[in-house]
């Protein structure tokens, strides 16, 4: 089973509303988290009679650092990514403007998480992923099914030419992941010759916006580790398009809240 939540239908008050927010962020609460994280949990099925599963989360760091578990651990995980084939612990990453990234292995019965921002990206944490469950459990990647959460997509994910640079180093593909504009100048607009007849040519150049499609880079990963086109779905929502819907950390300016992507095995 696996869930991604959205920003609806919680109890905490700070971020508008009763806002489902599942990361122990500075504005909230903490039992107010908590009770989103137990209704959360009961919602995609991973509760029992009596509790709920075991959540195993990690501090999240924009790595490609990958843990096995197979059981709670006692001192904190640090890195982006978990996999296990124990039943009934529920493994999870937040974001809020990164992507979730959830593979399955119904054959091995094991599953993983993974936050790739664009960091985590251009160190190709998705398709270390699929690694890892091949070196863990024997999963064949034709076997492994994709689910690609809500975050921020290239319609609205601007970053710096320092960005792109870096991917070109890294990915033969990166010129399809990015997209230019320039900016719309409404005085530009309403008085062309003004320009036309003041400033030499080129002087009036518009700044360019480079924008990145994070989806685009990690399904690409993912075909290129060997999960078939078919095996890989994507929730096709923007966080950033959507506030109304979902945690933005840019469109909500760095106050906001956390979703969550939960994968778990039944017994």
């Amino acid at each position: 089973m696996h869930g991604f939540s959205i920003r609806l239908g919680g109890s905490s008050k700070v971020y508008g509303g009763n806002a489902l927010n599942l990361g122990f962020t500075s504005e909230d609460t903490r039992a107010s988290v908590e009770r989103n994280r137990i209704n959360f949990q009961k919602a995609i099925g991973a509760s029992g009679p009596r509790s709920p599963w075991t959540l195993i989360s990690v501090r999240q760091i924009h790595s490609d650092i990958i843990h096995r578990v197979s059981r709670e651990s006692v001192s904190p995980l640090v890195g982006d990514g978990l996999v296990t084939d124990t039943p009934e612990l529920l493994l999870a990453v937040l974001t809020a403007d990164c992507l979730p990234v959830i593979l399955v292995d119904a054959r091995r019965r094991a599953v993983g998480v993974f936050h790739a921002g664009w960091r985590g990206t251009l160190k190709r944490i998705v398709e270390k992923g699929v690694g890892e469950m091949r070196r863990c459990f024997g999963s064949r990647a034709r076997d492994l099914r994709a689910a690609i959460g809500p975050g921020i997509r290239g319609c609205c994910y601007e970053v710096g030419e320092e960005v792109r640079s870096k991917f070109a180093t890294q990915f033969a593909y990166s010129d399809k992941l990015f997209r230019e504009t320039k900016d719309a100048d409404e005085i530009h607009l309403k008085y062309p010759l003004l320009f036309l007849t003041a400033r030499a040519p080129g002087h009036s150049e518009l700044p360019r916006k480079i924008f990145l499609d994070l989806v685009e880079a990690n399904r690409r990963q993912l075909l290129a580790a060997g999960v078939p086109a078919n095996h890989i779905a994507t929730v096709d929502l923007c966080t950033s398009c959507r506030p109304d819907l979902l945690f933005s950390h840019r469109a909500d300016k760095g106050k906001t809240g956390r979703m969550m992507a939960a994968v778990g095995i039944r017994k």
